[in-house]
């Protein structure tokens, strides 16, 4: 039999065990990190979607939407806290994240995203909701105001990307994989261990300036991002967010409902000016707010964070009142 036959049957035979152990490894770090890192809300079906969610307090609904690759123990972390004793307090795991689901026949683009938040809403009975979207989330925040504008009543965004870029924050280039299929297979292989061996120093360059808890793996939900669905999900965010939002922006202006911005001067993952004093000429009347710190504010000052969207939903909703 030829040299290089045998050869090439031993690597490939190689290969396929490699996949194959990677793969069982990613399945048991999977079971251990859901174990560690249960549910903490209920579950709401919205269409094909199947939708995780915590609600604490009373008063006006106020709905949180995390960022690209987190989920609703950002908010619960200590956020959620400080906003329950005035507001009716509802924090979602975005299609896909967390808990939640992410069919794929359901389009899991901003404007589909936009759309399945809409329907929890509808499902839930709320009208005219304060919406919250942290970095990822506010774009997707602005989506629904933009396509589902009888579902918000306010947007309160914090560090929000509102703008394509040309490029992916540092932190995140690594999950831009355009084929899906390789991202399939990368999920399944060789981004648990990556993650695990890169994690403490991505986190770092997310937090920037700020620390991050030493409690974050498990109470805000750090490990839950080590989970093949986590990692497709945000690869598949990041990289489809370039086409989803140009057209978002362009509609911009159309927005009726207050909107305000709270941004740290020093965040290292959006810059301020580009992702908030730019919105003020887009949105006739937007509040920005520019604070001492970094990315993560509803982490890193959760209370500074809370009376900012406390102060300004109580504003906005005055202002309504007097249309």
């Amino acid at each position: 039999m030829n040299t290089a036959v045998i050869v090439g049957g031993w690597v490939v035979g190689f290969l396929v065990a490699l996949a194959g152990g990677l793969t069982l490894f990613t399945v048991f770090i999977q079971r251990r990190v859901e174990a560690a890192v249960p549910p903490l809300g209920r579950f709401v079906q919205v269409g094909e979607t199947r939708l995780h969610i915590v609600e604490r307090g009373s008063g006006p609904a106020l709905l949180l939407v995390h960022g690209l690759g987190a989920q609703l123990r950002n908010f619960t972390y200590a956020l959620v806290e400080h906003l329950a004793p005035k507001f009716h307090v509802i924090c979602v795991d975005r299609p896909g994240c967390g808990y939640s689901t992410r069919p794929a026949q359901v389009s899991a683009s901003l404007s589909g995203q936009a759309k399945t938040l809409a329907n929890l809403l509808s499902a839930l009975g709320l009208e005219k909701p304060i919406i919250v979207g942290h970095s990822y989330g506010g774009a997707l925040a602005l989506a629904m105001a933009v396509n589902h504008p009888d579902s918000v009543g306010v947007l309160a965004l914090v560090a929000p990307l509102t703008h394509a870029q040309k490029e992916a924050p540092a932190a995140f280039r690594d999950l831009v994989i355009p084929s899906k299929y390789l991202r399939k297979l990368i999920a399944w292989t060789i981004a648990i261990p990556i993650s695990m061996l890169t994690g403490a120093r991505i986190l770092d360059q997310v937090f920037c300036p700020d620390t991050v808890p030493a409690d974050f793996d498990t109470a805000a939900g750090g490990l839950l991002a080590l989970r093949p669905g986590q990692f497709y999900a945000a690869s598949s965010d990041l990289v489809n967010v370039g086409e989803d939002l140009p057209p978002i922006e362009e509609r911009y202006s159309s927005i009726r409902v207050p909107v305000g911005i709270l941004f740290g001067k020093r965040d290292q993952i959006l810059g301020y000016e580009q992702h908030g004093v730019a919105m003020q000429e887009k949105i006739p009347g937007l509040a920005l707010s520019l604070v001492d710190g970094g990315h993560m504010l509803p982490l890193a000052a959760p209370e500074l964070t809370a009376r900012w969207i406390a102060e300004f939903a109580g504003q906005a909703q005055s202002e309504l009142l007097l249309r």
